[in-house]
């Protein structure tokens, strides 16, 4: 089993990327195999279609992501740079990630891994997971809303009248009244919400890999769209603070392995092995970590933006970091295919993704000027951070 992103695509909570596809795991993720069952073997075909459907599923989120995050991540209003929806509510706006930030992401991600062992280590599995299950079902359902969203957009009748509609919850009065949830939506959010609410039960009462995939693509897809990294040089930290975490726990250790074991929540995409054999209903699944998608992704937005601000019409940097993550997914697939050994995927992908658009660089003499490109500069982010600050103690 290579080690299994349990993270969320959130600022500040994502643990452990990963990919697993060689030990077979039953529908509960859990080993299929004990003193009286034979392991599972799947077959070449089964094997290729799973692989196949990872890579095509992890490529999805990061492609239109990457789309997302140029048209809309400095669009506060509907219709500014090509942004065809609109960011009412604070917690849909881009989130920038400083140097600061990426320099303690893998501290952060680390102690929340050793947390969740400890707490699967000390407490009932059975009820830990159920409380996960409820939070990821509400996360579930806002991110596969906020996915939906610029696709309902475009299909929604003009004959339909359009309602607005605010949750507002406040605590205090008069000058120290203060907003806990101020939520703006309208009657094609609220379509959005009822089918993304569907799939929630779904996923809730079945735990069925489809509703489990379609959770895990718009928590991807929300990540690279909504996580800005400030420029090249927070991204190259990020990534290679991550590297090292995760060849760390992965190779050092087996508490991402026992977590992954035990955490049951749509942080991975799945895809059943012997799907040929069962149909919808197969129970043996190779797996990919959000982790994989997002860290990466997010990386592969930054160099996208990068390319719209040279102005000249072309995507080379994000072609090629594009390329880079496809051959070093596919490197990792082979190294564990043929070592029968868990792999932790940034090992490969992280020196693919940075290194490839580099070595582009040099060649063409933008080194210098991809590095200085920055979205957001150093005072705004100080600035920002200072606010934010205040604000908690004013809290």
């Amino acid at each position: 089993m290579a080690d299994v992103n349990q993270g969320s695509v959130l600022p500040n909570e994502t643990t452990p990327p990963a990919l697993d596809g060689l030990n077979a795991t039953d529908s509960n993720g859990t080993d299929a195999v004990n003193a009286t069952v034979a392991k599972f073997v799947a077959t070449p075909e089964g094997t290729a279609l799973a692989y196949g459907s990872l890579v095509f599923m992890a490529l999805l989120p990061i492609f239109f992501g990457a789309l997302r995050s140029v048209s809309c991540g400095k669009s506060k209003v509907a219709g500014e740079n090509g942004c065809d929806y609109e960011y009412r509510n604070s917690s849909d706006m881009p989130e920038t990630i400083t140097g600061r930030d990426a320099a303690r992401f893998p501290i952060i991600a680390s102690c929340t891994l050793f947390g969740l062992y400890l707490f699967f280590k000390i407490f009932s599995q059975e009820y830990i997971n159920l409380l996960l299950s409820m939070y990821f079902f509400v996360l579930g359902i806002l991110a596969l809303s906020h996915t939906m969203s610029p696709f309902m957009n475009r299909i929604f009748p003009a004959s339909i009248p359009i309602k607005q509609y605010q949750l507002l919850f406040t605590q205090g009065s008069g000058e120290t009244k203060e907003e806990i949830v101020n939520y703006e939506f309208d009657t094609k959010d609220m379509i959005c919400l009822v089918i993304s609410t569907v799939v929630g039960v779904w996923y809730i009462l079945k735990k069925h890999w489809i509703a489990n995939n379609l959770f895990g693509l718009a928590f991807a897809l929300n990540g690279v769209e909504l996580l800005h990294l400030n420029n090249i040089s927070t991204g190259c930290i990020l990534l290679g603070g991550l590297f090292v975490y995760d060849v760390f726990w992965v190779f050092g250790t087996n508490v991402m392995v026992t977590v992954a074991k035990s955490f049951e929540a749509p942080i991975k995409l799945v895809f059943p092995q012997d799907l040929l054999e069962k149909g919808l209903g197969a129970s043996q699944f190779a797996m990919l970590g959000l982790g994989d998608i997002v860290i990466p992704g997010i990386f592969i937005a930054l160099l996208l933006r990068f390319d719209v601000s040279l102005k000249k019409n072309t995507r080379t940097y994000f072609h090629t970091s594009f390329l880079a993550y496809i051959f070093g997914l596919g490197l990792t697939i082979w190294v564990m295919h043929t070592f029968k050994h868990a792999q932790p995927a940034l090992l490969y992908l992280v020196p693919a993704c940075i290194g490839f658009p580099v070595v582009v660089a040099l060649l063409k003499g933008e080194l210098t000027e991809m590095f200085r490109y920055e979205e957001v500069s150093a005072e705004d982010a100080a600035a920002k951070e200072e606010t934010t600050q205040v604000e908690k103690k004013d809290k």
